[in-house]
């Protein structure tokens, strides 16, 4: 069981937003965990119980309101076709999101090794590299013909 964080109220009510890290972007909009709730037709406990499995983390407030991101919300999104509509458990949920974001880091990964190595291989032969991307293609397999040598 995860052990939850003790949360210092500072009793100020205003709303602006404490980014995570790496989320920053102009004119990111945040809702209300009751609006959230709402658009999914979920009770608000709900989101609160998959902030505890670590399942969503919003961001807070300066007075420690929930704020979902439209991030957030996609991911919310995917949880709940896991669970609605595939029946799978949040450990399961817990394990089908960390799947993806390794193959998304993979994917980033093999995308940066192919463009490294197209500015190693290939710098300043653009046509050259565009030709050979292509020079893998199918061939059907051919039939074996016997010839034979005249005596």
């Amino acid at each position: 069981m995860k052990q939850r964080k003790a949360v210092k109220r500072t009793g100020r009510s205003a709303p602006a937003a404490r980014k995570k890290p790496g989320t920053e972007s102009a004119g990111a909009k945040y809702y209300h965990i009751s609006s959230v709730a709402e658009r999914f037709h979920i009770h608000p406990q709900t989101l609160r119980l998959y902030e505890r499995e670590g399942l969503l983390m919003p961001s807070r407030s300066i007075g420690n309101t929930r704020l979902y991101s439209d991030e957030d919300v996609k991911r919310l999104e995917i949880i709940l076709n896991l669970v609605r509509d595939l029946g799978v458990n949040l450990a399961g949920v817990e394990v089908v999101l960390n799947m993806r974001a390794k193959i998304e880091r993979i994917e980033a990964e093999v995308q940066a090794f192919l463009e490294s190595f197209q500015r190693e291989f290939f710098s300043g032969r653009k046509e050259e590299f565009d030709a050979r991307k292509w020079s893998l293609v199918p061939v059907s397999p051919a039939k074996i013909v016997k010839v034979e040598k005249p005596d």
